[in-house]
């Protein structure tokens, strides 16, 4: 379960960030895990909930949105959205596709409350 070291990650950046810039308590976590990402989004939140007792993350309200992956299509040239790794191409059925999107897992919003 590599979710708990990504929560472990994510801490670690959140907690480096109220340092730097001096808040206490974070209450709004907002994540982006993409659909290629390899990320179970549910055992990433439970990680986190758990992992943030007596930091500046309890208590945060947790949101991870989850975009489409996109791929390139090496046969039809054509950008198309794709679920999962080895889905087809929309356009022609290849499954020779590059993914080119929804890979990440990034930090896209923190809400915090001063000192």
């Amino acid at each position: 379960m590599h979710e708990v070291s990504l929560a472990g990650g994510i801490l670690k950046i959140v907690e480096a960030a109220a340092k730097r810039e001096r808040f206490a308590r974070v209450t709004l976590l907002r994540l982006e895990a993409g659909a290629l990402s390899g990320v179970e989004v549910r055992a990433l939140r439970f990680a986190l909930e758990v992992m943030a007792h007596d930091t500046c993350l309890q208590n945060a309200r947790i949101e991870i949105d989850t975009p489409p992956g996109q791929a390139w299509c090496m046969q039809c040239s054509t950008t198309v959205n794709i679920m999962a790794r080895g889905d087809p191409c929309a356009h022609c059925g290849n499954y020779q596709l590059q993914p080119t999107s929804g890979t990440e897992l990034r930090v896209i919003e923190m809400m915090v409350e001063d000192n």
